[in-house]
């Protein structure tokens, strides 16, 4: 073969695996190369590089896991649906001759969360013109140990009244200004223009957030959108959707005991519960999940498993 053909030949390769270079060299000439085989995940496929001869398999979100990708899923989904982990780990060992912990599924939830929340948290949204926000009150403990003491914290969240997307949440240490203008902000950037009415609760501290984070129309002479305030201790009657909404999240949290001192846990597994709500479960009101009517596009694509293929999504298009 002349040194063209293995020219030509190596750019047939190019970019035959999408979203695929090499770890090591980053080149895209790259070929397949056996399989790698796992005890509980069976065979995985192995990749070379035609440039530097490393071999290497595909991240595919479950990389180097010792547990299958459908078993982990199945906990992350057993987990949100109200599911202690020690449960969890009781029904494992009834059903799956390789066990798993109650501390590795409780490792799932949080590393997953994460991975789909990065990806979740950066698409675009079709919703309606209103969006209601509002907090929920969580009492923390400082230290995994008991009787150290307790710190109070926010769940702050937002809900489209159209799709009944959760449009962005956030845990948060305290209700301070710049918690409740970050949520705004993601609000605005989510939907863009689509959103004419704010709607929240008797607490003061929104009125200004609402108005310098929309904008001021000086051509209409008039702030860019409508805060409607309903203050519930006043008669003036409750914002539905999202207490509503509320209801579904106490349901699994109630029995958190405090989330064990940790911040950083207690931030991804109200993550999950977002994610949980607007992609895996339906919506008693619409007959849908809220991800069909708010983003189109992945209507059909996420299939039975939506955990899994959140994940792989997630993993392929953060690559």
């Amino acid at each position: 073969m002349t040194r063209e053909d293995q020219f030509k030949s190596k750019s047939k390769n190019k970019n035959k695996y999408k979203n695929l270079s090499c770890p090591n060299c980053k080149s895209e000439q790259i070929i397949k190369r056996g399989f790698r085989l796992t005890q509980n995940r069976g065979r995985i496929q192995r990749y070379s590089c035609d440039d530097c001869d490393y071999r290497f398999v595909k991240d595919d979100g479950f990389y180097r896991m010792r547990n299958s990708p459908q078993k982990i899923t199945l906990c992350l989904d057993l987990f949100f649906r109200g599911i202690s982990t020690r449960k969890i780990q009781e029904h494992l060992q009834a059903f799956y001759p390789k066990n798993a912990s109650w501390v590795s599924v409780y490792y799932w939830v949080i590393r997953y969360s994460k991975i789909i929340s990065k990806f979740t948290d950066n698409l675009k949204l079709k919703v309606g013109k209103e969006v209601q926000v509002d907090e929920i009150e969580y009492h923390r403990r400082k230290h995994p140990r008991k009787g150290l003491g307790i710190d109070k914290n926010w769940f702050i969240d937002s809900i489209d009244t159209t799709t009944r997307f959760i449009v962005t949440s956030g845990y948060e240490k305290s209700r301070e200004r710049e918690n409740l203008k970050r949520i705004l902000k993601n609000i605005k950037n989510k939907t863009e223009n689509q959103v004419k009415i704010i709607t929240t609760d008797g607490l003061t501290a929104y009125t200004n957030i609402v108005k310098k984070t929309f904008g001021y129309n000086n051509k209409e002479r008039k702030y860019t959108i409508k805060h409607k305030v309903v203050n519930a201790s006043q008669g003036e009657g409750f914002n539905h959707p999202i207490e509503r909404l509320h209801n579904s999240v106490r349901h699994r949290t109630k029995t958190f005991r405090g989330f064990h001192g940790s911040v950083e846990s207690a931030k991804a597994i109200m993550k999950g519960i977002e994610i949980y709500y607007n992609f895996i479960t339906k919506h008693q009101a619409i007959n849908y999940c809220p991800y069909e009517l708010a983003i189109p596009q992945l209507k059909g694509k996420l299939g039975n498993n939506k955990w899994l293929n959140l994940i792989r999504l997630a993993k392929r298009i953060l690559d």
